[in-house]
């Protein structure tokens, strides 16, 4: 992260979802954030208990959700865990903490590289559709919502610094966009 600021996430607290942590979680600690690793998998699925696990862990900033590891191949069932998936990590930490915070929060997610396979392209596109949706709807909250679209050749490292830029304060002026990283396969 040599172009960011040693210190651009002091006192940020952010939650790392789906394959965020073991992929940025080295980057965004360097930055000196401190993270919170959450297993969708492992949230209690009672509809009541929604935001329990965020709120126990609160206050947080921000979240990041990588969609690529619940992708997997890219076939349907790869497109439905991942969306599936990314959904219960925004629901769980937006409701728990995110919401009520006196400070604005930050939704990040992370689509599947676009050579991840046939279903990439329709991933990237659900995330993205999520993504504005709740930038609009969550406005009033002020919480913003960004989809990172890594190309085929995007690095970790540049997925990296995009990522720590918009949890970080600066980060708030986008909302509600789709920023793509490297050339798109097939454009």
């Amino acid at each position: 992260m040599a172009l960011l600021r040693d210190s651009l996430l002091a006192g940020r607290r952010i939650v790392l979802a789906g394959s965020a942590a073991p992929a940025l979680g080295p980057a965004l600690a360097a930055l000196r954030a401190s993270l919170e690793p959450l297993a969708v998998a492992e949230l209690p699925p009672e509809e009541e208990r929604v935001g329990e696990w965020a709120r126990s862990r609160g206050p947080l900033d921000a979240l990041v959700h990588d969609a690529a590891g619940a992708f997997g191949a890219g076939d349907q069932a790869g497109l439905c865990a991942a969306l599936e998936e990314a959904w219960a990590a925004v629901r769980e930490v937006a409701t728990g903490a995110l919401i009520d915070s006196p400070t604005p929060g930050r939704i990040v997610l992370i689509a599947p590289p676009a050579d991840a396979g046939p279903l990439a392209r329709a991933a990237a596109a659900g995330l993205e559709n999520l993504a504005r949706t709740l930038a609009v709807e969550w406005a009033r909250h002020g919480l913003t919502a960004v989809l990172v679209a890594p190309g085929a050749h995007a690095s970790q490292a540049e997925v990296g610094q995009v990522v720590a830029f918009l949890v970080s304060e600066a980060g708030g002026y986008f909302s509600g966009c789709r920023l793509e990283l490297g050339a798109l396969a097939g454009r």
